[in-house]
């Protein structure tokens, strides 16, 4: 696998690629369904747990992977100047799709929470738009604003024709970022008639990311989690299906 680094601007922001190696033995990948991974933590930090081990995941499914670490803090992390990271990353890796072994027509991307948001935003505000996203307990509603760095539109006004279809998961039980800014999203993309695939799970806190030992603190909050980490392979499967894999 190669792994490296690219910087995007002079304060910080860097997109870090994990490119499965080619093989000979698996010709039809030479050009690879791609995620772009965008963390979460209320436009203040990227959060590591929702960073590595979710590119690793898609890895694993043959997929190359990207994480944004975008600008943060109430000073770089105001929208839209996240939106204007994510806009040069998917410059980034269109531009060097030969290279790095991009098919062009499978970029989606992901975020959690706050970077959910963000992906969202990329969905219906981008430049250059994925052709599906992934949302992760995201922040869609300028209600959540007091929580995060600055003040934020709310995404479900901003779906039209154009957005790409969406995967969105979220716990019923999460009391830091409500369920229902899911819905909102959701009830928006079936209005404008874009696919969609919403799973809202009964038990679960904020932040689960893979729910899995690699970020959980403790083994009862595996244990508890057991039932949110289907979420990936669930993921996986939708891409899949629009992607024609």
């Amino acid at each position: 696998m190669r792994v490296f680094t690219e910087k995007l601007t002079d304060d910080g922001v860097t997109l870090t690629a994990y490119l499965p190696d080619y093989s000979d033995e698996m010709k039809h990948m030479a050009k690879r369904p791609t995620m772009l991974v965008l963390p979460g933590g209320a436009y203040m930090f990227c959060s590591d747990r929702e960073a590595e081990p979710v590119a690793f995941a898609y890895n694993a499914q043959g997929y190359n992977t990207f994480i944004l670490r975008y600008s943060v803090g109430k000073e770089k992390g105001v929208f839209p100047g996240p939106l204007e990271d994510a806009n040069l990353a998917m410059q980034m890796i269109v531009d060097n799709a030969e290279e790095w072994g991009v098919d062009t027509s499978k970029i989606a991307a992901i975020g959690f929470s706050a970077g959910g948001h963000l992906c969202a935003a990329l969905a219906t505000m981008g430049k250059i738009k994925p052709a599906a996203v992934v949302l992760g307990y995201p922040c869609i509603l300028e209600s959540i604003s007091p929580i995060l760095a600055g003040p934020i539109p709310s995404l479900d006004e901003k779906v039209d024709a154009n957005t790409p279809p969406a995967f969105i998961f979220h716990a019923a039980q999460d009391d830091c970022v409500p369920v229902e800014h899911s819905l909102a999203f959701a009830a928006a993309l079936a209005k404008a008639g874009i696919p969609f695939e919403l799973h809202v799970f009964e038990k679960g806190y904020h932040g689960f990311s893979t729910s899995n030992n690699w970020v959980c603190d403790k083994q009862e909050h595996v244990n508890y989690l057991a039932h949110t980490k289907c979420w990936v392979e669930m993921s996986v499967r939708w891409l899949d299906q629009r992607f024609n894999q």
